[in-house]
């Protein structure tokens, strides 16, 4: 499709991006494997068989918040955990399985739509946590949207928010030297425990199964209808990464993260700077200064690179929790009337992923951290405009286009250290791995029933 802007270099009518948004597969579900036997305790030879002591019951809640279903929670004590097993220990048990020798008959694996996680608190216990009713009560029809639905409010302060906000202000002039990067970790004394990393699309927004119509099929919505709003909003998405994110002039040049370029910044004042006179776009395309193993040029030109990123960053910061302000009027009712759009035809799953996210946020010893297989540029606009600004700093953003997702979760593992839990949400096949390979638990997301437990895992504080 054609994004109309101006200096926008066409790309084919109606036609998926691959380098963009590269397809990979989405298998939705996958089996859980069948837990090892448990080795019977040598001290306790004598007894032939153990009986369940306690018959543990479900807690019903009489008024469940936000119409959620019900659910129950069983622990079994006495066990102890090492930190690869309280990494590793989070799975979803899609169906019953074959008790296995040695296994009693109310293990959590046989046990259908049960989430299985290791204590996330040190105690050493472990905890099921069971959706009893799995299929979720939505309507095709969305909620009278107000002017200001989409646009996301203030998250309460934290002192790693507080954190965050300093290093969006000290973007300026004075505060940025050559060589000096500015994406803050946690200070030696932080009371940060846990870091939830989020996948994007088919995760937190449905977009690339709209484009490719897999979400219609699935759902049984209106093909025609959905592939036409993801078209709409992928225009949206690169309208607004051209018009105000210079997608134009960094597309390929694309970086992993916004301070990847910093250290070329000489801090300059650029509230006279003329970004459309200074010959970076020209001296690029002629060039081909940016390559795929990385940014190569001068310095003056690398310098023009960073003064980019740098205003790309003070356009996220201002305009996070009001892009109806960067976009004007006509596209802010545009935008407001796509987004209600989407949000019916999705069964309001955005909304549903919202609030997990915003519970995050609300933690004091959580944050939200995003690892995208779309490039930098285009992922900020997506969290723009689907209005997850207030979830995501931007230096809490990562673009896996050019590294992989592995090397991003290696990266933030740098950043935020070895000591706090990581929990890797996500629904693709490469998070999966890659969560794997780091040790980390990985929730998978393929309904809106995954999204509706993970709320209230987060609500009732399991995760």
């Amino acid at each position: 499709f054609v994004v109309i802007s101006s200096g926008f270099s066409p790309r084919p009518a109606h036609q998926y991006s691959p380098p963009l948004y590269p397809s990979k597969p989405y298998p939705h579900i996958l089996s859980t494997p069948v837990a090892p036997p448990m080795s019977a305790f040598t001290g306790q030879s004598q007894f032939t068989s153990m009986q369940q002591s306690t018959v543990y019951t479900p807690y019903s809640q009489t008024t469940p918040p936000y119409s959620l279903s019900t659910y129950g929670i069983k622990t079994e004590g006495g066990l102890t955990q090492t930190q690869s097993t309280l990494q590793s220990g989070l799975s979803y048990s899609p169906g019953f399985t074959t008790p296995q020798p040695g296994q009693t008959a109310y293990s959590p694996y046989q046990m259908p739509g049960i989430f299985r996680f290791g204590s996330l608190d040190g105690t050493g216990s472990i905890s099921t946590y069971q959706l009893q009713d799995s299929t979720p009560i939505m309507t095709g029809q969305s909620a009278d949207l107000n002017p200001g639905e989409f646009e996301a409010g203030q998250s309460p302060s934290t002192p790693i928010k507080e954190m965050e906000d300093r290093a969006c202000r000290g973007g300026g002039a004075k505060a940025r030297g050559r060589g000096r990067k500015n994406n803050p970790s946690p200070p030696p004394d932080s009371d940060l425990e846990r870091v939830f990393v989020w996948d994007l699309d088919e995760t937190i927004i449905v977009f690339h199964s709209l484009l490719t119509g897999s979400y219609a099929q699935k759902y049984g919505k209106d093909p025609p209808l959905a592939v036409t709003l993801g078209l709409r909003m992928e225009e949206m998405i690169f309208n607004l990464a051209d018009t105000h994110l210079f997608f134009n002039d960094l597309e390929e040049c694309d970086q992993v993260h916004i301070d990847d370029a910093s250290s070329d910044d000489n801090g300059q004042d650029l509230s006279t700077y003329s970004f459309a006179t200074d010959g970076f776009h020209a001296a690029a395309t002629s060039a081909s200064l940016c390559l795929a193993t990385g940014v190569r040029g001068g310095v003056d030109w690398m310098r023009k690179l960073a003064f980019r990123y740098r205003r790309v960053k003070e356009l996220y910061c201002s305009y996070k929790n009001n892009v109806g302000g960067l976009l004007g009027p006509a596209k802010r009712e545009a935008w407001l009337q796509l987004r209600a759009e989407v949000e019916a035809l999705t069964d309001s799953w955005l909304t549903s992923a919202l609030k997990s996210l915003s519970i995050i946020s609300s933690r004091s010893n959580c944050v939200n951290v995003l690892v995208t297989t779309t490039q930098l540029i285009p992922a900020l606009a997506k969290v723009l405009l689907y209005s997850l600004g207030s979830a995501f700093p931007i230096e809490n953003i990562y673009s896996a286009t050019k590294i992989g997702k592995e090397s991003c979760f290696e990266r933030i593992m740098q950043r935020f250290g070895r000591k706090v839990v990581y929990v890797v949400i996500g629904d693709g096949v490469e998070e999966e791995q890659a969560a794997a390979k780091h040790n980390m638990p990985f929730w998978r997301i393929s309904s809106h029933s995954d999204l509706l437990a993970l709320h209230q895992a987060l609500e009732f504080e399991y995760l």
